[in-house]
């Protein structure tokens, strides 16, 4: 006979992140349509989504494991890879592309020696691109840690880059 276990001695490795995530898919019912929250739940207890989370809300959800990763890489706000500690995001849509998005983006990869999409080995900063900000008006726009800044040239991205690896957290 076997017996049933809570969901609180379901996880050996005693993860109480885990724990966490499997209230919030109960909460939702196991219904998958709300994939996307609990994707984003899953993402601010682990702080990114990597594979084998992606496989367990795709098991827990009865999903499978291609819809999961497909929609965890659709949308920006979800990083299958560890954040640094700020965020650096070049606009490459079309307004931001024409007034110097790609030169910025060249820049600031020579400058931190990392390229789009990968952190610097000290885990300060995250380089990252978004086809469309919406800041059409103040383009080129760059987000810095959530803040939109218009109007950006490659000296004054990559000086405020550069303050960041200097600084540690400043």
């Amino acid at each position: 006979m076997k017996t049933s276990m809570s969901s609180a001695t379901t996880h050996p490795s005693g993860d109480k992140r885990l724990k966490m995530l499997d209230a919030t898919i109960k909460r939702h019912q196991y219904q998958q349509d709300a994939l996307i929250e609990i994707l984003h739940r899953a993402s601010e207890l682990f702080g990114y989504l990597e594979l084998d989370l992606l496989l367990y809300i795709a098991h827990q959800l009865k999903l499978p494991p291609s819809r999961v990763y497909g929609v965890a890489t659709f949308y920006h706000l979800f990083s299958l890879a560890p954040k640094g500690v700020h965020n650096c995001v070049v606009c490459t849509g079309t307004a931001c592309y024409v007034k110097g998005a790609q030169t910025i983006l060249a820049s600031l990869e020579t400058a931190t020696h990392i390229h789009a999409g990968d952190t610097t080995s000290d885990g300060q900063v995250s380089l990252l691109t978004a086809r469309c900000l919406g800041a059409c008006g103040i383009a080129p726009a760059v987000v810095f840690d959530g803040n939109v800044a218009g109007n950006q040239t490659p000296e004054m991205v990559c000086e405020k880059v550069q303050g960041w690896l200097q600084h540690g957290t400043k």
